[in-house]
């Protein structure tokens, strides 16, 4: 898996749909939105529409793989190098992640599919999948890096270190924002968060000094 992943371009029709049906996703719900209001909102003919999508569900798929890409691209070519000791690149990994989950679009995104997975299951496979396993799996590829290059501990269970690291991530703060339960969230609250997980995982999991 690529430590880099840029959007790719996309045709200005598939931009409008993407567009148009996020908006209505996000104001609506995924059941009460139609295909035929996503055409009409992104100005294009329904043979258009299905010649880009077979139905809502690849669309919002799509919608979200295009959220965790534009989230990945966020990364710093430095922590994609490994140019940073292991605490500090947490910090900065955490704190792009953490702020991107919290923009007011993507936590609506999210709120929709709590508020629809119980009765559309396969829109949350399609969020599951294409949102927490696709961003896990990037970053247990960027944590055996850091293993190859000895800042973890020779034993350091990966995949647990990853979920911890998430897990520290999406704790009070993202719930109560999930929630509409807070107020306008700084950057400086989301540094301090993230610091504080980078933090824990270094003294767990990281190689004591040379």
């Amino acid at each position: 898996m690529s430590l880099s992943l840029a959007p790719p371009e996309i045709s200005p029709k598939r931009r409008a749909i993407l567009d148009a049906a996020a908006e209505l996703f996000m104001k609506e719900g995924f059941g009460p939105v139609s295909m035929d209001a996503v055409a009409r909102g992104a100005q294009v003919s329904k043979a258009t529409l299905y010649a880009h999508f077979t139905g809502k569900d690849a669309l919002f798929q799509e919608i979200i793989e295009e959220s965790c890409q534009k989230m990945q691209a966020l990364v710093p070519q430095a922590l994609a190098n490994h140019a940073q000791p292991l605490e500090a690149a947490l910090a900065e990994l955490g704190a792009h992640w953490l702020g991107f989950l919290l923009r007011p679009r993507v936590r609506a995104l999210h709120r929709v599919v709590v508020a629809e997975g119980a009765r559309v299951p396969e829109l949350a496979q399609a969020f599951y999948t294409a949102g927490p396993v696709t961003l896990r799996g990037w970053l247990l590829d960027w944590l055996a890096g850091e293993a190859a290059r000895g800042r973890l501990q020779p034993d350091a269970p990966l995949p647990l270190v990853a979920e911890q690291f998430f897990s520290l991530l999406r704790g009070d703060l993202f719930l109560r924002a999930t929630l509409g339960l807070s107020g306008p969230i700084g950057e400086e609250e989301v540094r301090t968060l993230a610091e504080a997980a980078a933090r824990a995982i270094a003294r767990l999991y990281g190689a004591p000094p040379a």
